[in-house]
C-alpha cells in the first residue's frame, strides 16, 4: 500500500464519530417538532383550516348601549347547573370554542392562567359550538382548564348572542358586566393583558 494512502480503518472510525455526532445533534430538534401542538402551529402560520378566525379586535359597549342581561341556563359536561341570573353582582367571562379549533389551544393558556388569578370573583364559562362531551373533556384535560363549559352543538347558545358572537367566529370572548350584560367583547384569540385589562374593569366600574 502506498505510505500516503489514507488508512481504511482510520476513515470508518472518523465517518461512525461524524454520523454519532449528527445523529445527537438531530435528538433535540425532533424532540421540539413532537411537542408542539400542530393546530396550535396552524394558527400561527395564518392557515385558516377548519376555522373562520377573528383578528383579536375588541369592542367595548357603554353602559346607555348595553343589552339587556343575558339569560342562560343549562348544565355543563360533568352535570353541574349553570344558571347566569344566579350569578349577578360578578362579571363573567363566556368563551365560545371547539376542540379542533387551532387559535382556541393558542389561547387555552391564558383563558387557564386568568381563571385561576381571578378566582371566584370572576366565573368563566365555556361555551364549546362542536363537541360531544369526549372531546371536549379531553380538551381540558390536556390545557388543565379550570373551568367548566356547557354544550352548543345545536347552535341555540350562539343564536341567541349573534349580534356579539357571528356564528363560526370562533374563538370569541364575552365580558358581561356584573348586571350580566355584555360590556365587550373579543373576535379571535385573546390577548392576556388585553382580556385582563377588560375584566378588571369589569370589577371595578360603576353602573
Amino acid at each position: 500500500m502506498n505510505e500516503s494512502s489514507p488508512n481504511p480503518r482510520f476513515l470508518n472510525r472518523r465517518t461512525m464519530l461524524r454520523s454519532m455526532l449528527v445523529a445527537a445533534a438531530a435528538v433535540p430538534l425532533a424532540a421540539c417538532s413532537v411537542t408542539e401542538d400542530p393546530l396550535a402551529k396552524q394558527a400561527r402560520s395564518g392557515d385558516n383550516k377548519n376555522y373562520i378566525a377573528g383578528d383579536g379586535a375588541v369592542q367595548e359597549y357603554l353602559p346607555e348601549k348595553r343589552s339587556e342581561p343575558i339569560e342562560i341556563t343549562t348544565e355543563t359536561y360533568q352535570g353541574t347547573p349553570i344558571d347566569l341570573a344566579a350569578l349577578r353582582g360578578k362579571p363573567v367571562v363566556l368563551n365560545f370554542w371547539y376542540a379542533a379549533c387551532a387559535p382556541c389551544r393558542i389561547e387555552a393558556p391564558h383563558l387557564k392562567e386568568l381563571s385561576e388569578d381571578f378566582g371566584e370573583d370572576v366565573p368563566f364559562i365555556g361555551v364549546n359550538v362542536r363537541d360531544e362531551a369526549e372531546a371536549s373533556l379531553a380538551f381540558e384535560r390536556t390545557f388543565e382548564i379550570p373551568y367548566e363549559s356547557v354544550q352548543d352543538t345545536d347552535g341555540q347558545i350562539q343564536l341567541a348572542m349573534t349580534k356579539y358572537v357571528p356564528l363560526q367566529a370562533v374563538p370569541s370572548t364575552l365580558v358581561l358586566d356584573r348586571e350580566g350584560r355584555v360590556r365587550a367583547r373579543v373576535i379571535g384569540a385573546i390577548e392576556k393583558g388585553t382580556l385582563k385589562s377588560l375584566i378588571d374593569t369589569a370589577l371595578t366600574e360603576e353602573l
